[in-house]
């Protein structure tokens, strides 16, 4: 599918006649603007009819389900994969500035509740998903044009899914009710009994330990055990290992993204193309999944938005575009591991390499891959959009320069 733009930039239908596309740039009446997904923009006066382009999104915290769809046809479907890397790397962040700090300045009084947050203030790892969902709505309006969007919402009780017996007053009475802290809870649950030794090394003293590390684990009572101190700094040394049967409990992020995302997302697209009379409505989980099932679909993210879009039975494309957002900078100074000397060495590499930066779309031996790793002697990390390793030390003579790295890995696979 070729995509086109007319002479002022605006969205027209696209195509399939390749043969007439390569009449238009021969003949210099239309110029390519970007390769993946391939889209021109006409150099003369066209007409500007298009037909009624419904867009269905399917929603979610890991990936975005696309598909833009007539009441016939598949014009455009995606599969893009969001950043999980917020959390760590903000809490990172935040272990880097207090080691600074004791080392820079240890006399400076500790302020951590002197901001204010504006109305609508979002977790940055949540607002950084709504962004996305936003950022790939706007990439498709740049090269079709769409008459409605379709957003499918989801709301999950995490209550009913830890309990499913839960009702009426429960909801207020947690199992944390009458305690003063998790602490505390945790050491109750336990019995004030280790849970590693059962107390067999009558060590008197308890710990309540980070099953997960409590940098992307929490603080949740499903991520804490109780263990005494010879378990605790044993398993902290290596000598002792926690058994099999002490694991990290159910995790609700993603269920947590959606209760909160759904309607800003659902709001801030409203407010965006109210002016641009593009009608958005939603739709729910259950009737996506029954659609898709009387019409003997499989399930995939963007089969799913092409039966949000209302056209579960629109002739789909050969190919799907499969999308990944990567980190844009990274502006750690230098690494956290100290050598010897009190050395703290670099941690930012050069700007490019051999004329390679990181991201570069690539051809390698007639394959498309992905640089994931640069050498200073001119060696490539080659793998593909999901991280499937091609190899790990190619020399950049061998590699053709396909697309410049941007902040949106594309990857055009068939379908199917």
């Amino acid at each position: 599918m070729v995509y086109i733009l007319s002479k002022t930039g605006q969205p027209l239908m696209p195509t399939e006649n390749h043969a007439k596309v390569r009449v238009l740039l021969k003949q210099q009446k239309a110029k390519v603007i970007t390769n993946c997904p391939f889209t021109i923009q006409l150099l003369c006066n066209s007409t500007d009819y298009t037909q009624p382009v419904s867009l269905g999104l399917d929603a979610g915290s890991k990936h975005i389900g696309v598909s833009a769809t007539t009441e016939t046809k598949v014009l455009y479907e995606a599969d893009v994969t969001l950043r999980n890397d917020i959390v760590d790397l903000l809490s990172t962040r935040r272990e880097a500035r207090r080691t600074r700090r004791s080392r820079k300045a240890r006399y400076r009084k500790p302020r951590f509740n002197n901001r204010t947050r504006k109305d609508g203030w979002l977790a940055p790892s949540v607002q950084q998903k709504v962004d996305t969902h936003l950022t790939v709505v706007r990439k498709v309006l740049k090269i079709l044009p769409i008459s409605s969007i379709t957003v499918e919402t989801a709301s999950f009780d995490i209550q009913k899914i830890k309990n499913p017996d839960i009702k009426d007053t429960n909801y207020q009475q947690g199992e944390q009710l009458g305690f003063w802290n998790v602490r505390e809870y945790v050491l109750f649950r336990d019995g004030h009994k280790c849970q590693c030794c059962h107390g067999r090394s009558k060590d008197p003293v308890l710990n309540v330990h980070h099953i997960e590390s409590r940098k992307t684990g929490g603080n949740a009572p499903n991520n804490l055990i109780t263990l005494c101190e010879t378990c605790h700094k044993g398993y902290h040394k290596g000598t002792v290992t926690l058994p099999k049967t002490i694991y990290r409990g159910m995790q609700f992020k993603d269920a947590a993204f959606m209760g909160i995302m759904r309607w800003v997302f659902y709001n801030r697209l409203k407010e965006l193309y109210a002016a641009k009379d593009i009608p958005v409505a939603f739709t729910y989980g259950y009737i996506t999944k029954n659609t898709r099932i009387e019409h003997g679909l499989s399930k995939e993210h963007f089969v799913d938005a092409r039966c949000i879009s209302g056209h579960p039975d629109a002739i789909p494309l050969k190919e799907v575009f499969y999308q990944k957002k990567v980190r844009c900078h990274n502006r750690q100074i230098h690494k956290y591991k100290i050598l010897k000397g009190g050395i703290r060495k670099r941690n930012q590499a050069a700007y490019e390499v051999k004329g390679f930066r990181l991201y570069d779309t690539v051809l390698w031996k007639g394959q498309k891959c992905f640089i994931f790793g640069r050498r200073l002697t001119g060696r490539m990390d080659l793998r593909l959009i999901d991280g499937t390793h091609i190899n790990a030390s190619v020399g950049y003579k061998n590699l053709k320069l396909l697309r410049k790295r941007s902040n949106y890995l594309i990857e055009q696979r068939k379908a199917g």
